[in-house]
């Protein structure tokens, strides 16, 4: 199956053949990985989540898509743009980050007793937490590291680190629901 050529390999997995979607994939998956860490800065593992995520498509849309030139330019192509996705949304983030601090800072301004009753809202929730759940959470939240990081860090494999951010994020919503309903009707009331 390895020994196949690519356009036959194709023709294969768009009529469902595992074997020769597992061939395509040892063949191009360290290259596609390289070629997306020098999209990611050096993020090895970023890379390696957008790769993963491309063939998933490939084999997700298998039945529908057409390579117009050839199956490496297709994948190179598809890599690419989760990497610009991947940049997008970063940027993205960083502006509603922006946004939402400096719309905060103006509410906190009218209402100065707001960020202290925010704080210790969200430090009774974060209370209520089990211990390793909230190590997870303070790792994710405040210290902004990656679930793979987390995971090196505490000596944890990643699905454990996702399961108990999971957990953290419902329990937390639970204990600040009826604070960011307040929180929400606030900010809006204010931006009118």
């Amino acid at each position: 199956m390895e020994r196949r050529d690519d356009p036959t390999l194709l023709q294969a997995i768009q009529q469902g053949d595992e074997s020769a979607f597992d061939a395509l994939f040892r063949r191009y998956y360290e290259p596609l990985c390289h070629y997306a860490a020098s999209l990611t800065d050096g993020d090895l593992d970023e890379a390696e989540d957008l790769v993963q995520q491309s063939f998933v498509k490939l084999w997700e849309q298998r039945a529908t898509f057409e390579v117009q030139w050839s199956v490496k330019a297709y994948l190179y192509k598809m890599v690419h743009n989760r990497c610009l996705n991947r940049i997008r949304d970063a940027q993205t983030r960083e502006k509603y980050k922006v946004y939402n601090a400096a719309q905060l800072e103006q509410g906190y301004e009218n209402d100065p007793g707001a960020a202290s009753e925010l704080n210790e809202r969200i430090l009774q929730a974060l209370d209520t937490l089990p211990t390793e759940c909230r190590r997870i959470f303070e790792l994710s939240r405040f210290e902004e590291l990656k679930y793979r990081e987390i995971a090196d860090q505490l000596g944890i494999s990643i699905k454990t680190v996702e399961t108990q951010m999971g957990k953290a994020l419902r329990l937390m919503r639970t204990e600040l629901a009826d604070y960011l309903i307040t929180l929400i009707a606030l900010l809006h009331w204010m931006l009118l």
